[in-house]
């Protein structure tokens, strides 16, 4: 049973099954638009007791606005292998993969991931609405798919005691649990499934449930969680964290092929870090052709994390008498970036202060003859309405890489 979409006649915007609980913690009362839904931006006045929550506790998402659509029939996995680039004949009952779409010319049309629930049925996640792209590719193919939108809620539990939670309040211990795989358990009476992903690049777990079970869910985690200091947490808190694992963002660091109005403002997985994602030895798949002519040749663009060196940063505030003008919140702005001829040959994304790292950290789409690991650049920023250029080093990312995320106790 899916639950019942409440909508408001000005905002025209859905509510979660967990929104009973998270408009009642969200004092801040600061809310996003996902995916057409009301999503916390942050439930405390300022995000950074969520922000550590993620990194040296357990935080707990609504990740509900998700696009989940379930493929199921005797051609689903050669349905999926035609339409994502990833082989998913290899993905076995009970994994997870991450992958790109894209179009016949090779560029992202969205990124998710594939879970195989059984040998032909999988879902299918999504930042934003694939449904009559996917149907209009698997057409003359033994085959159903169906929204399962808003017939399964979602929620993420993030951090280094999120196991811990979990393994009080699941009937199965999720030890054994690796890195991308999933498995069914219960809470209770309640029937869960749990996939060890994430979108913060720490230790965590996405819970996948009933909408009508969802109250209660939140509930028994937030009880069991209490002792391991599990907090509610929003977008804020989120995005900072998913800048930290170098994960990139649709509409923010890329934008879908459907929708940008022009050529330049496309991107194919090789030009946005993705590479690996393309599998170049299973049969035919959308933009095949083109993915392996531009491998052949190289990208013309790569995306990269940038690191903004502190000590000229700060000498160009001090310089007027103030301190650093160091972001509060991850930004989402185009910022240019140019070599050491003061031509422009890139652009950062996104970027923030990471808190845990003590770096000023961005990702940026930069040509490919400067995006090499230690490159200099100049990163454009504005003090006191002035334009300034201030040094920035091409670097590894993820930024934020925990042992933790991928290891297993047992």
């Amino acid at each position: 049973m899916s639950y019942e979409n409440k909508f408001n006649a000005t905002t025209q915007l859905k509510l979660s099954p967990f929104f009973e609980r998270t408009s009642q913690l969200n004092e801040s009362q600061e809310w996003r638009r996902w995916a057409g839904h009301l999503a916390a931006t942050s439930y405390e006045l300022t995000h950074e007791n969520e922000y550590f929550a993620i990194r040296t506790k357990a935080a707990l998402l609504d990740i509900t606005p998700l696009k989940k659509y379930i493929v199921e029939g005797r051609d689903a996995q050669k349905a999926l292998d035609n339409i994502v680039t990833r082989n998913i004949g290899i993905c076995k009952v009970g994994q997870v993969m991450y992958t790109t779409w894209c179009d016949e010319d090779g560029k992202v049309i969205d990124d998710g991931t594939v879970q195989r629930l059984a040998d032909n049925k999988f879902r299918i996640t999504s930042a934003e609405p694939n449904l009559e792209w996917i149907e209009s590719n698997i057409a003359r193919m033994d085959v159903q798919i169906k929204d399962d939108s808003y017939s399964t809620a979602a929620l993420a539990l993030q951090g280094p005691n999120s196991r811990d939670i979990l393994n009080a309040v699941s009937s199965e211990s999720l030890d054994s649990l690796k890195f991308f795989w999933m498995m069914d358990t219960h809470f209770e009476d309640i029937p869960v499934s749990i996939s060890r992903t994430g979108y913060t690049g720490d230790l965590g777990y996405e819970i996948w449930i009933n909408p009508n079970d969802a109250l209660a869910v939140w509930d028994l985690l937030i009880d069991k969680g209490a002792p391991f200091g599990i907090t509610p947490t929003g977008l804020h808190a989120l995005d900072i964290a998913r800048v930290e694992a170098g994960l990139i963002l649709l509409d923010v660091d890329y934008i879908s092929s459907r929708h940008a109005i022009i050529e330049t403002r496309k991107s194919s997985p090789y030009e946005l870090g993705l590479g690996w994602t393309v599998k170049m030895n299973k049969n035919n798949f959308i933009g095949k052709n083109a993915l392996e002519e531009e491998n052949k040749n190289g990208p013309l663009w790569n995306f990269v994390g940038i690191e903004i060196q502190w000590p000229e940063f700060e000498k160009h505030y001090r310089k007027v008498g103030l301190p650093p003008g160091l972001p509060s919140t991850a930004w989402r702005t185009s910022t240019p970036l140019y070599n050491q001829q003061n031509q422009q040959v890139g652009y950062a994304t996104s970027g923030t202060w990471s808190p845990i790292l003590k770096r000023y950290i961005a990702l940026a789409h930069i040509k490919s003859k400067y995006a090499k690991e230690g490159s200099e650049l100049m990163f454009e920023l504005k003090v006191e309405h002035f334009r300034k250029l201030t040094k920035a080093t091409v670097v590894k990312t993820p930024f934020f890489n925990p042992e933790r995320k991928r290891s297993c106790p047992v």
